[in-house]
């Protein structure tokens, strides 16, 4: 059978069984690719996807499927497809759907459920599949009827896309099999506005009077492809233009007006450009909480400015900031009509635009010369740990390594066109300051969820996406412990990738925490693992280990000349000290108060 023959739909009314009407159906959404794990409840759905041109991708853990369907997400813009055994093959899933759903990303996973003649009596593998994802799925598509397959398939791809969000499947076992008239649906996608011309209007009379203007460019600016479009509006303003939290790829980092990121461990520049706003623009983003707080010491969100928030999900808008002006609208189409207001107009801003630009790019050289001086933290406990990493030699002539100068020295070796994903903890959040991109869709992490065990199924999804693009993933020793298994995935099915492994022996943003709040009484922090790149090498991969700085970008170029030349997988296992950056909570945590006897000391 020819490829074309493989990806040609089914016209019509036609009969055929419901597992046909599944498949045929993702043919339509054009499902080449999808991450699980087999199992016999969608087995004979299973048994012809390879004749429909679908590969089903088998996973270490359902988990990581779930993350790989979210990292393909991301970088295709289509959705990623997850699919697994009913019960504990579905309830491995639910960590990586709620990933999902806070990246706003339109995941379909599909729930094969326990038989219809025997719900209820307490089965093997029985549950109620539904109430599971419920918080984190934004349309849930139960199959009530065998006829009813190709529909109900039919419109939770359709949901995922026009929600932008992960929608579930869920299919009683039984219903695979029989004979059924049906029709398959063809997609229905959404035509995306600007917003409405009164909102529009008005955004534009606030951007016409604004003294200091500033956009924040936040997911929906990639979401939308909107990058272009971003640079447009940005360029009539002389307006700074500053990344929302983990989406440091929604504005090109060579760009002029570019400052960095805002949030956790962000950039200074950014926030003091952010301090003078008089306008502000948060085109296609949420403003998330975690993303808007003080950082660097610095409340750098503008308590006087005007917020003009435009965002497709009305939902969001005023949800979590005060805002002047809501748009719902798609980012790039309301970028370009908000630039096609502003082209003819006199702007208040054209006035200092010289004054603006030259703020701007002072703010951001004080900022990269100050990332180039800080070598190390310098809290006493940092401190500490350096000089007792000095006593210490993990191998014969080495030394730990400052997790920052790390980080420089792998931001200078950054190939380019990379795809980059990050995961949870210390280390991997001091990397939002040092991660810049030139083009959307290459920066991934957890966003508000915040899961360990991220990163790497994640980076092996976005290569399955895009196999000509160089992928690597950040993890530290807690995170990566979590998800190094999917190696063997990488290696059984030649999805060649590259795993940077921050190697420091602790749970760092945790243990920062007892460092501030709890007098430095380290309970369950400490992390005693054994070569990383040793079982990498045992899990067929190639493993690197690193404890000299001169050897850290050789590495990282070294490792990607492998994925992209010889379809390898390389674990780089850095050694770090034990220095902790700033604590990941300040906003949630406080210095204890104890009241009975027995517990008094412990303050």
């Amino acid at each position: 059978m020819s490829e074309n023959e493989k990806r040609t739909v089914v016209s019509g009314t036609t009969k055929m069984t419901p597992s046909e009407a599944f498949v045929e159906t993702l043919v339509a959404n054009d499902v080449t690719d999808m991450f699980g794990i087999m199992g016999s409840a969608f087995m004979d759905a299973m048994d012809i996807f390879a004749p429909a041109g679908i590969r089903l991708i088998p996973v270490v853990h359902e988990q990581g499927a779930g993350h790989m369907a979210d990292g393909y997400s991301r970088v295709s813009g289509r959705h990623g497809v997850v699919i697994g055994q009913n019960g504990p093959g579905i309830s491995n899933c639910v960590t990586s759907i709620a990933a999902a759903y806070w990246a706003h990303s339109p995941v379909v996973i599909v729930t094969p459920e326990t038989g219809t003649t025997t719900m209820g009596l307490g089965g093997f593998q029985e549950c109620q599949q539904l109430p599971m994802f419920q918080e984190f799925t934004k349309y849930q598509g139960h199959v009530t009827h065998p006829a009813r397959m190709a529909e109900y398939t039919g419109r939770c791809f359709d949901r995922a896309m026009s929600e932008m969000g992960p929608t579930q499947l869920n299919i009683p076992r039984d219903y695979f099999y029989g004979e059924i008239q049906t029709e398959i649906p063809q997609p229905a996608r959404l035509d995306r506005g600007p917003g409405g011309e009164r909102s529009l209007n008005e955004a534009a009379d606030l951007l016409a009077h604004a003294k200091f203007p500033v956009i924040i460019s936040g997911g929906g600016v990639v979401m939308a492809d909107a990058v272009q479009e971003c640079i447009a509006l940005a360029e009539r303003l002389g307006a700074p233009v500053v990344n929302s939290y983990l989406h440091n790829d929604s504005f090109p980092a060579s760009h002029s007006l570019w400052c960095g990121p805002l949030g956790y461990q962000g950039s200074k520049a950014a926030m003091k450009l952010m301090a003078q706003a008089d306008v502000v623009i948060a085109l296609g983003t949420r403003l998330g909480p975690f993303g808007t707080l003080p950082q660097h010491g610095m409340d750098y969100w503008p308590k006087n400015a005007k917020i003009i928030q435009i965002d497709a999900d009305n939902k969001m808008l005023g949800l979590v900031k005060k805002i002047s002006v809501g748009i719902c609208g798609d980012a790039k189409a309301s970028a370009v009509a908000l630039t096609e207001r502003l082209t003819d107009r006199i702007l208040d801003c054209d006035e200092n635009r010289a004054h603006r630009l030259d703020k701007v790019a002072a703010e951001k050289a004080q900022w990269e010369k100050e990332l180039d001086e800080w070598t190390h933290e310098r809290d006493p406990f940092s401190l500490d740990m350096i000089e007792q990493n000095k006593n210490e030699t993990p191998f014969s002539g080495g030394e730990y390594l400052h997790p920052r100068q790390v980080l420089r020295e792998l931001e200078k070796a950054m190939p380019e066109d990379v795809m980059v994903s990050t995961d949870i903890g210390n280390i991997n959040s001091i990397a939002n300051s040092y991660l810049r991109f030139e083009k959307p869709r290459s920066f991934f992490a957890a966003m508000s969820f915040g899961n360990c065990g991220y990163a790497f199924p994640t980076i092996i999804g976005a290569k399955v996406a895009a196999p000509h693009r160089p992928a690597i993933s950040y993890a530290g020793d807690g995170a990566w412990g979590m998800s190094l298994m999917e190696t063997m995935t990488s290696v059984r099915h030649n999805i060649p990738v590259t795993a940077v492994v921050f190697h420091n022996r602790q749970w760092g943003a945790e243990k920062k925490n007892q460092v501030d709040f709890y007098n430095r009484r380290f309970v369950a922090g400490e992390l005693d693992n054994q070569s990383f790149a040793e079982i990498a090498r045992a899990m067929g991969a190639e493993g690197i280990t690193v404890d000299r700085l001169e050897d850290v970008g050789p590495s990282l170029k070294k490792a990607i000349d492998m994925q992209m030349n010889e379809g390898k997988t390389t674990i780089i296992e850095i050694m770090c000290t034990q220095e902790l950056g700033d604590p990941f909570r300040r906003d949630a945590l406080s210095t204890p108060v104890r009241f009975l006897d027995k517990y008094k000391d412990f303050v």
